[in-house]
């Protein structure tokens, strides 16, 4: 709690702290918030514009939100396809509207969504994809895979580097200097090209679920060097320590002073590294899925989706498709910021306090 409280000192910190608590609290209620579920398709609404709210009538008066809906024209003049709304009808924006079926959180069956329109009535906040599917709903779906894979890839790589690291260092001698001479090997492997590789030649059959938990297993099992490297330095330092000698002449055995009285005094390095190395991750899946080696459609991640960007004439004339860019910037931005005050904090030799 003292940690939150001083984070919530800094204002960069703070803001970014709240950008990220809104982030995992809307792709947790993902299915909820989006009026549309991961799987909906409407192809004639291909590349439609976002939709369009008013709160003021054609009356000049005050009225309920309201959308109107599009319809697709090919306008011969332009020698493109055109979306135009239909002012014939109004629909209305409705608050729990009852729509496509879910399971709440995996577990309650309900077809209750945070907003929708009348029934017949279309509301794409930020547009739609080649497929007609609607990218706001797409992104917190996405945003599920992406926003966790970093957290997932932590489970493996630190219990691993912290082990791996507080043998070396606490054993010492010719086991120190192999261990870490495989790690240093570890470390030398170009990490994305390994990842282009590996997911390349993963069975086309795959589900994207398997293939998100390959790509998991694939960054954790080459980012646990460099993690390891700096516990052993640590280590070497803390063992040398009285109370690390006390517990040696007591008796103990090797292990039970390395997991009790040695890894718990890393625990600052810890979650300073564990707040920086996500972004790390969330860019490693993003660009891989983004080249076509991650997370497949019809899945959505956020590198996938902002694959469809990437030509010059949807960057031009599809803007809403650059939404998922912004949002693995504003979420990189802000896991580094929020790290780099909790480096301050945790670090009683940084100079530097915010």
């Amino acid at each position: 709690m003292e940690i939150i409280k001083k984070i919530f000192k800094d204002k960069f910190a703070r803001a970014a702290f709240i950008i990220l608590a809104v982030l995992y609290l809307v792709i947790l209620f993902a299915d909820f918030i989006a009026p549309y579920s991961s799987s909906y398709s409407n192809r004639d609404m291909a590349y439609a514009p976002p939709s369009k709210i008013y709160t003021i009538d054609e009356n000049g008066k005050f009225s309920l939100p309201y959308t109107y809906n599009y319809i697709r024209k090919y306008d011969s003049n332009l020698m493109q396809t055109v979306f135009k709304q239909d002012r014939s009808k109004k629909y209305y924006i409705k608050i729990f509207p009852k729509a496509e079926k879910y399971k709440f959180l995996g577990l309650i069956p309900t077809s209750r969504h945070l907003f929708g329109v009348e029934k017949g009535g279309q509301i794409y906040l930020l547009g739609t994809d080649i497929n007609g599917r609607d990218v706001f709903s797409r992104l917190l779906f996405g945003g599920r895979i992406s926003m966790t894979v970093g957290f997932l890839a932590l489970f493996v790589v630190f219990p691993i580097g912290l082990l791996y690291g507080g043998i070396s260092g606490y054993l010492g001698g010719i086991v120190d200097t192999l261990m870490m001479r495989f790690a240093e090997a570890t470390m030398a492997i170009p990490s994305f090209y390994l990842l282009i590789i590996l997911a390349a030649i993963l069975p086309s059959g795959m589900t994207s679920v398997q293939r998100f938990a390959l790509i998991v297993v694939i960054l954790a099992l080459i980012g646990w060097a460099g993690f390891a490297r700096v516990v052993r330095g640590m280590v070497l330092s803390i063992k040398e320590e009285d109370y690390v000698q006390a517990e040696r002449v007591m008796g103990a055995s090797k292990l039970r002073i390395i997991l009790k009285h040695i890894l718990p005094q890393t625990t600052s390095y810890v979650i300073i590294a564990m707040t920086l190395s996500v972004p790390s991750y969330i860019l490693a899946e993003s660009g891989l899925s983004f080249l076509g080696l991650g997370i497949q459609q019809p899945d959505a991640s956020w590198g996938n989706m902002l694959k469809e960007a990437q030509e010059f004439t949807n960057i031009l004339y599809r803007p809403w498709l650059l939404t998922p860019g912004a949002l693995i910037f504003i979420a990189v931005l802000s896991f580094n910021l929020l790290g780099d005050t909790i480096r301050d904090i945790l670090d009683p030799k940084s100079e530097v306090r915010r």
